[in-house]
């Protein structure tokens, strides 16, 4: 399995060798045999630290499932939520009779949603899996790899990319490879905070987080001083790639990137990075975010990005704002001001008018969300709920610093973070006394200053500070931020700026004792991390367990061999993508949430969890298009969440009707007339097997047929679909 993984690896290694080589090589001066010898071995540790981590993720999947030994379904139920809808095309690309077939189906599908035919390329970001199921028909790989460890391999593959991503970057900043192996060797230790990748495979950040950190490394490269015409154009070539495949394979990418843009103005505001530099990295976003415009069919999401929005104000502001950076402190900091004020109210128009023009209306549930996490909102929307309940979207929990302190990650990186915030405003104030040197960049300037700070590590400390506000506001996000913090750390560690400041405080400056302490504290520093934790490791990787579901997989059985290939189910957002992957069968809903209408629907049918009527279930579900509804009792009874955020709560809210179990509601709640559906269909009351007939149940699972001939409940009317939309 291993030897496997390793096979594919070093061809992936191979080629992503040929392409970053540059990074470390396009900025070096004059190369001796020695600086060759260290470069080599540098390069050399960063990919066996990626290959080591691939490995490591891989081992821990096979051994918590004991993937190679379980049967298809239940490697299959393993890809849980929405992992598995998004696994499902993959494996429909597999099953089509020729690939024309299978992207025609995905353009034009009308099993993901009943009643609906929709472009799944449009709507969702699917291209990794249309690109590894053509992958994997036309190479001669068939015989000895089954499909799905295809799949798992190449995302885990991507998880040397993103190790060795992140080596580079913190080798650029600080001029040595020991930073890189510094920073591999964190990111694998602190895996709990650094990415899911084993119990999530198919998720779109674990595709796209190793491309943005492929981008993040090109720009650090491309804020160096000094680099040629020809190798900027080279970088940036480099950053718009991997920029477009980030932006490719995840939804959120505009929110992403709106962050990233805001981190661009404030050093432009700051003259932190020449005008030159500001517009480039401008143009490669838009020119990515326009890429995957045209490649998702013209989704007017992207159109309407708060990104795209603040970008082009930005760049419209600066070009008629010439007198920007002139006159003294005072006036350069009103200046300021009025060009924030002024970006952010063109911003804020743009994207208004857009939305306008294009009726879009399919990302309001993340401004909803938005709102109602910071108070601003109301409190019972349902889909601002639904997300706000979850862990995932609250804050980061206090622990997580206790983790990353315990791998002596945490402690390097808060000291490198306050001083470079401190060398920040510094240089900030310098700068903005300093009407001179309008349009130098900062590499001009700092020469003569005994503080000064280049545009690379000023563009990966804003970088660390904006990712991790986000991460401490929304505990998902925090992804983003942890592997950022690793290439951070290992920079505090073994970068010249930081211990040359010291040195000079205390009078002792030599380049013996810089070198020496950089050289040292990182292998010490490594020494210890091997002797606390490599025990711990082989403990965790000689840990087996067994995947065990028998209910899923007995259900999904009788799915498969007892219900028609077109048959309609009905039921949880969770559930339904699993029933997708294993069966085949058509969905009334997803877990794909970025549609208005989809959204309206999945609160339709979440129904069967509420306090309504036979009939109105019925209508409800007849609407929709469903030949059978499947209810779980780990949601009609749920105890996973508190009283207030469990899904019949969020139902009963949204309904105005008074929550069950002892605990407040509101005034203006009140009791429900009917009985909670999920729990007196089982009675098999009249009302409910003349609407309803019992066709299988277990422990976790019950699944009833809808009887056709009820004529539908007056006022029951399908929610108009709007046009099919994706982040």
């Amino acid at each position: 399995y291993q030897q496997t993984v390793k096979t594919k690896l070093y061809r992936l290694s191979v080629e992503t060798f040929n392409i970053v080589l540059c990074y470390v090589t396009l900025s070096s001066g004059v190369w001796t045999w020695r600086t060759v010898l260290w470069v080599a071995i540098g390069w050399i540790v960063g990919i066996s630290l990626g290959m080591l981590c691939c490995i490591y993720v891989a081992t821990l999947h096979e051994n918590d499932l004991w993937f190679s030994n379980i049967k298809e379904v239940e490697r299959e139920i393993s890809f849980r939520t929405e992992c598995g809808l998004y696994y499902s095309y993959y494996k429909q690309m597999l099953r089509a009779p020729s690939i024309q077939q299978g992207l025609s189906e995905l353009i034009s599908d009308n099993a993901t949603e009943s009643k609906r035919t929709i472009n799944l390329l449009r709507r969702m970001n699917i291209y990794q899996e249309v690109f590894l199921g053509v992958l994997y028909r036309i190479l001669p790989i068939q015989a000895y790899l089954e499909p799905v460890y295809f799949y798992i391999y190449t995302v885990f593959s991507l998880q040397a990319v993103y190790v060795i991503a992140l080596f580079i970057t913190s080798w650029l900043l600080s001029g040595s490879w020991l930073a890189g192996a510094l920073t591999g060797v964190w990111y694998i230790l602190n895996r709990v905070d650094t990415t899911r990748v084993e119990f999530t495979v198919s998720l779109r950040e674990n595709w796209s987080l190793p491309f943005f950190a492929l981008q993040i490394a090109a720009i650090t490269c491309y804020l160096r001083p000094h680099l040629k015409p020809i190798q900027q154009k080279v970088v940036l070539w480099l950053m718009f790639l991997a920029t477009l495949c980030f932006c490719l394979t995840w939804q959120f990418n505009q929110f992403i990137l709106l962050v990233q843009a805001l981190i661009i103005f404030t050093l432009d505001c700051l003259d932190l990075i020449s005008t030159e530099q500001v517009t480039c990295l401008y143009l490669v976003q838009v020119s990515s975010l326009l890429s995957v415009w045209l490649l998702q069919f013209c989704n007017s999401m992207i159109l309407g990005s708060l990104a795209l929005s603040f970008i082009v104000a930005a760049l419209f502001v600066k070009h008629f704002q010439r007198g920007l950076k002139t006159g003294g402190l005072a006036a350069r900091l009103g200046k300021l001001l009025l060009h924030t004020v002024l970006v952010l109210a063109l911003t804020f128009t743009i994207n208004y008018l857009a939305k306008q023009a294009l009726q879009l209306r399919s990302d309001e549930h993340i401004f909803k969300f938005i709102k109602s996490k910071f108070g601003l909102g109301p409190t019972r929307d349902f889909d601002a709920s639904l997300y706000l309940c979850e862990e995932a979207f609250g804050l980061l929990p206090l622990d997580t610093f206790d983790r990353l302190a315990g791998t002596l990650l945490a402690y390097p990186y808060l000291v490198t973070l306050i001083v470079l915030l401190v060398m920040l405003a510094l240089v900030t104030l310098a700068n903005l006394c300093d009407s001179s040197a309008v349009g130098r960049p900062q590499k001009g300037r700092g020469e003569a200053r005994p503080i000064c700070m280049r545009a690379d590590v000023a563009y990966n400390l804003l970088h660390t500070v904006f990712f991790g506000l986000l991460a401490l506001g929304t505990m998902r996000m925090k992804y983003l931020w942890t592997g950022h913090m690793c290439a951070f750390a290992a920079y505090g560690v073994c970068g010249k700026e930081l211990w040359s400041l010291c040195l000079n405080m205390i009078h002792c400056n030599t380049k013996t004792k810089l070198r020496l302490i950089r050289y040292t504290l990182p292998l010490v520093i490594l020494c210890f991390l091997y002797h606390k934790f490599w025990p711990k490791l082989m403990t965790e990787l000689s840990e087996l367990r067994e995947f065990y579901d028998p209910d899923t997989v007995e259900l999904m059985t009788w799915i498969s061999s007892k219900t028609p290939k077109k048959a309609v189910f009905a039921g949880s957002m969770q559930l339904l993508a699993g029933i997708k992957l294993c069966t085949g069968r058509v969905l009334t809903n997803h877990p794909h949430y970025e549609d208005r209408a989809l959204r309206e629907r999945t609160r339709q049918v979440y129904q069967i969890y509420a306090h309504q009527s036979p009939e109105e279930v019925h209508g409800i579900l007849r609407t929709a298009g469903a030949d059978f509804v499947v209810m779980e009792d780990s949601i009609c009874y749920e105890r996973r969440h508190g009283r207030g955020c469990r899904l019949r709560d969020l139902l009963d809210l949204a309904n105005g009707h008074i929550m069950d179990g002892p605990g407040d509601n509101d005034p203006d709640l009140v009791h429900a007339s009917h009985p909670r559906f999920c729990e007196s269909v089982k009675t098999d009351g009249p009302a409910y097997t003349a609407l309803f007939t019992r066709v299988f149940q277990n422990k976790t699972f019950h699944v009833y047929k809808l009887r056709r001939g009820k004529k539908r409940a007056k006022g029951d009317r399908e929610p108009v679909a709007m046009e099919d939309k994706t982040h």
